[in-house]
């Protein structure tokens, strides 16, 4: 989402949805509104990608909490909530091969992050070595996942 208003927007969808935020510590941003709205549905899962300090409701979520306060309100929660918590650093094309290995093959990975030829580069590199369906998403591309 490049616009205020399409993060709005977005937050007005029903049913289940995979959202990427660079705000992994969730003190503030976009990223509270769509927590408010998901965190809730023990359909959807969050997951909380990089570092998340002491302090932060990132941090809570990944130790479990059962309520985070957002808006001046309560917010229960019901989402199952993941943590990754060593992506955030910047890794090289070989680390990202490396640690992907470590997964089942999926229908597809999607790149969502980076300069287009490089993404580029990284796709082709997991299509070859690990035989993988690689798709470089535009910024706000939407896909079905299954």
């Amino acid at each position: 989402m490049r616009s205020i208003q399409e993060s709005v927007e977005l937050g007005h969808e029903s049913g289940p949805a995979v959202i990427v935020s660079a705000s992994g510590m969730a003190t503030g941003g976009r990223v509270l509104h769509h927590l408010r709205r998901l965190v809730p549905d023990a359909r959807n899962a969050v997951v909380v990608v990089g570092f998340a300090a002491q302090g932060t409701r990132g941090r809570d979520l990944v130790e479990g909490a059962k309520v985070l306060k957002m808006f001046g309100e309560y917010v229960p929660v019901r989402a199952q909530v993941a943590d990754v918590p060593h992506s955030s650093a910047h890794a090289d094309a070989g680390q990202i091969i490396d640690w992907l290995r470590g997964a089942p093959a999926p229908n597809a990975t999607y790149l969502v992050h980076g300069e287009p030829d490089a993404a580029a580069a990284l796709r082709d590199r997991i299509d070859r070595t690990l035989g993988w369906t690689a798709v470089v998403l535009c910024s706000g591309e939407r896909v079905l996942v299954r």
